[in-house]
């Protein structure tokens, strides 16, 4: 269907035009708000004004302001202090709080990512973090990570707690990096296929076989990261994902590791 404008020299489609979408009032709120902090004009430890000073200068119902401020305290982007004073109100975090881990965790968890992006993604992450771990870990890190690696070779360890002590060997190698940001990750990725890693285990012959197999390929990327060898240690992360990836994969579905 075409339609002429009035005035208009030039003839335009319907398909061209898309319906005006009705914005609710708090997503108007938070929208100021975050204008505000990518510009500049507000950071973190800022307070906000109170909430009825706020709601009077937005021109917006105090529901529908503390609506906006519940949403960005779920995300992680402000505190709540109740009470009144100088101690009450609404802060901008100056931490990464868990809102921004815990959205990326449900997301991975219901699929909205191609498993193929996931393993790409983890891949580069953690050749990353263990190549930096080469060079930035400590003789503290690497206590810790070496008494994972103990606790995973308990006997009768079940497939549960092997892997909740796999994710945390790789979560602890991206937090002595010493980058917030992609122990972050880290975290919300091996959280987040925590699950397909269990179901992965459950579909193989015998679990414990490829266990040790696991642990040995553990037990070489720390020693890597000890000897301060940041290309092998990349090297050896990557082949260990890509090999359990190889041993676990069923019908096409990434089963993490």
């Amino acid at each position: 269907m075409n339609i002429r404008l009035r005035g208009a020299s030039n003839v335009t489609t319907a398909e061209g035009w898309q319906p005006v979408q009705r914005v609710r009032t708090y997503e108007q709120v938070m929208s100021q708000i975050e204008e505000r902090i990518l510009d500049g004009r507000l950071k973190a430890g800022d307070r906000l004004p109170s909430e009825r000073d706020l709601a009077l200068l937005l021109g917006v119902s105090r529901p529908s302001l503390r609506e906006s401020l519940r949403v960005l305290e779920a995300l992680g982007v402000v505190d709540i202090r109740r009470g009144g004073g100088v101690d009450g109100g609404a802060v901008l975090l100056s931490a990464p709080g868990p809102g921004f881990v815990n959205l990326l965790k449900l997301q991975l968890a219901l699929g909205h990512f191609d498993s193929t992006d996931v393993l790409d993604t983890r891949v580069a992450l953690e050749t990353w973090s263990c190549s930096e771990a080469a060079y930035r870990s400590t003789d503290i890190d690497h206590t810790r990570l070496a008494s994972i690696l103990d606790d995973m070779e308990a006997p009768g360890i079940e497939a549960h707690e092997f892997n909740r002590l796999d994710t945390a060997f790789h979560v602890t190698i991206a937090e002595s990096t010493g980058n917030t940001l992609t122990a972050h990750l880290m975290g919300s990725l091996r959280v987040a296929i925590h699950r397909q890693m269990i179901e992965a285990y459950d579909r193989l012959d015998d679990w414990r076989r490829t266990a040790v197999t696991v642990r040995q390929e553990h037990r070489g990327i720390l020693q890597a990261i000890t000897d301060k060898d940041a290309a092998g240690a990349a090297r050896l992360v990557s082949e260990h994902i890509h090999d359990f990836y190889k041993i676990g994969n069923v019908g096409g579905t990434y089963p993490g590791h």
